[in-house]
């Protein structure tokens, strides 16, 4: 298939991307981080929150040149796009901007250290000659929504985080303005809409495969009702099913037998 360059100088019949590491084996995470971008990714697929087709993935490389390294967000949601089948094939293993023929919607990263340059550049990368942060690479390749969460408290001394824990910025014609309220996301509960994602994001607080009460981010719809797990939709379902067995129950009938 014919693909054209992002900056439009140049038509080609097959992109070379051999010199591109599209996998590096470097361990990622910490479990708070891994947890909480399985909670982002599961529930839209389990519960189709979203129309067909659409790709969710975490620590996916997102590939916006054909030459320098990717930008690697925690979480990404693009809408109108899906996964090819055959993995075998390098160009089907990251998200190639060319290849998908967009950028995502939303990117996401969860703040696990002070060296992830979510909006200033650590030490680290200063030394090693960056120059710049992910939201302005994030602004500037056109990506919708910049999210950043914050749940550990690592860049609250940060300006632009100014000690919220959620904060959403949004492409529109005057540049990449702060979606969220000056004072950022606090509360539990309190929705910021994606409005040209069809999904909002939210704080909740709760339990995710253990039995033990953490803040997490959860997509939500319009009026805050997060969206749910395939298991949090299964036990929903099994406690429907135990009312209505135990109401048929009160009537005389053995749902057994029904």
């Amino acid at each position: 298939m014919t693909q054209q360059l992002l900056n439009d100088e140049e038509i080609v019949t097959e992109l070379d991307i051999s010199h591109l590491v599209i996998e590096d084996n470097t361990p990622v995470d910490n479990f708070q981080s891994e947890e909480q971008q399985r909670l982002l990714v599961e529930p839209l697929y389990s519960s189709k929150a979203l129309p067909s087709p659409f790709l969710a993935a975490a620590n996916v490389g997102l590939f916006y040149k054909l030459k320098g390294d990717p930008i690697v967000p925690d979480v990404l949601l693009s809408l109108g796009v899906q996964r090819a089948n055959d993995f075998s094939q390098r160009q089907n293993r990251s998200y190639f901007v060319w290849e998908f023929g967009k950028v995502p919607e939303v990117c996401i990263e969860i703040v696990s250290n002070q060296e992830g340059d979510e909006l200033t550049l650590s030490k680290k990368s200063r030394q090693k000659g960056k120059t710049t942060i992910k939201k302005e690479i994030y602004a500037q390749i056109g990506v919708r929504y910049y999210v950043v969460f914050d749940p550990l408290k690592q860049i609250q001394g940060q300006d632009e985080m100014n000690e919220a824990l959620l904060r959403v910025w949004s492409i529109s014609p005057d540049g990449y303005p702060e979606l969220t309220p000056p004072e950022g996301i606090h509360e539990i509960g309190q929705v910021i809409w994606l409005n040209t994602a069809g999904i909002g994001l939210t704080l909740w607080e709760g339990q995710f495969e253990e039995e033990v009460t953490r803040l997490w981010l959860r997509w939500c719809d319009r009026d805050g009702q997060i969206i749910p797990t395939g298991a949090e939709q299964a036990e929903v379902e099994r406690q429907r099913a135990e009312r209505l067995a135990d109401r048929l129950r009160t009537l005389g009938v053995d749902p057994d037998e029904i």
